[in-house]
């Protein structure tokens, strides 16, 4: 007599498999949470300065 599987478990998902995906948007910040009323700050990048201000345009210059 041949074995039959339980019935309840036919047609059940195995095991849920979660991976991680990466968000692929970048952080966002916004500028005035970085100046903080200051017209220019100093960015250290890899032990290099770096200057952001705002110009009375109100456009972003990056200079070392």
């Amino acid at each position: 007599m041949p074995h039959s599987a339980d019935p309840s478990l036919r047609n059940t998902p195995g095991p849920a498999c979660a991976v991680a995906v990466p968000d692929p948007r970048p952080a966002a910040v916004k500028s005035e949470a970085l100046f903080d009323g200051a017209p220019e700050l100093l960015i250290d990048h890899r032990g290099v300065m770096y200057r952001l201000r705002r110009t009375a345009l109100g456009k972003l210059i990056l200079t070392k």
